[in-house]
C-alpha cells in the first residue's frame, strides 16, 4: 500500500504550500499538514500497520488506530513549524528524515526534532519526536 492508497482521489499527497528547507519528501510534508489541520485519522493513515509513533516521555504508541487515539487525546491545538530537514536512504532501503523545527502547544512553545523512516512504500515506520530543552527549560513548564 502506498501513500496514494490512502488518500482520497481528489486529494493530492501535498495540499499546501508547506516547504521545509533542505527537504521535499511528500509523506513528511503531509504530517505536518495533517498535523497542524488536526486532521489526525489523516495523519495515522501515513503510517505502516506496525508503525511506531515515539513521542517524549512515553511508550511507543504503535498502528494507525492507536496514533490515531493518541493523537486525538494529546495534540489538540498544537501548531507545527518545521524549519529544516534532510533525508537519506539507509542501507536497508529504507529513508530517514530529520526535521528541526518547533510546536506550539495552547500553553507553551518548544524546538522539537522529528525523526522519521520511511519504509520503501513511503509509509512511516517510525516516527520519533525530541524535546530540544534544557532540563532547566523544561522543569519550567511544569509550572
Amino acid at each position: 500500500m502506498t501513500l496514494a492508497d490512502n488518500l482520497p482521489a481528489t486529494e493530492s499527497v501535498s495540499t499546501t504550500e508547506l516547504k521545509i528547507e533542505g527537504l521535499n519528501e511528500p509523506v513528511v510534508l503531509r504530517y505536518f499538514e495533517t498535523m497542524n489541520a488536526s486532521e489526525f485519522e489523516a495523519t495515522a493513515a501515513l503510517f505502516a500497520e506496525d508503525g511506531a509513533m515515539n513521542p517524549p516521555f512515553e511508550s511507543p504508541i504503535v498502528g494507525p488506530d492507536a496514533i490515531a487515539s493518541y493523537l486525538k487525546a494529546e495534540a489538540q491545538g498544537f501548531t507545527l513549524s518545521p524549519r529544516q530537514g534532510i533525508a537519506e536512504t539507509l542501507e536497508d532501503t529504507n529513508t530517514q528524515v530529520q526535521v528541526s523545527g518547533k510546536v506550539q502547544t495552547p500553553v507553551f512553545g518548544i524546538n522539537v526534532s522529528w525523526l522519521f523512516i520511511l519504509n520503501p512504500e513511503h509509509q512511516i515506520i517510525s516516527a520519533t519526536i525530541k524535546l530540544l530543552a534544557s532540563p532547566q527549560e523544561l522543569l519550567n513548564l511544569r509550572r
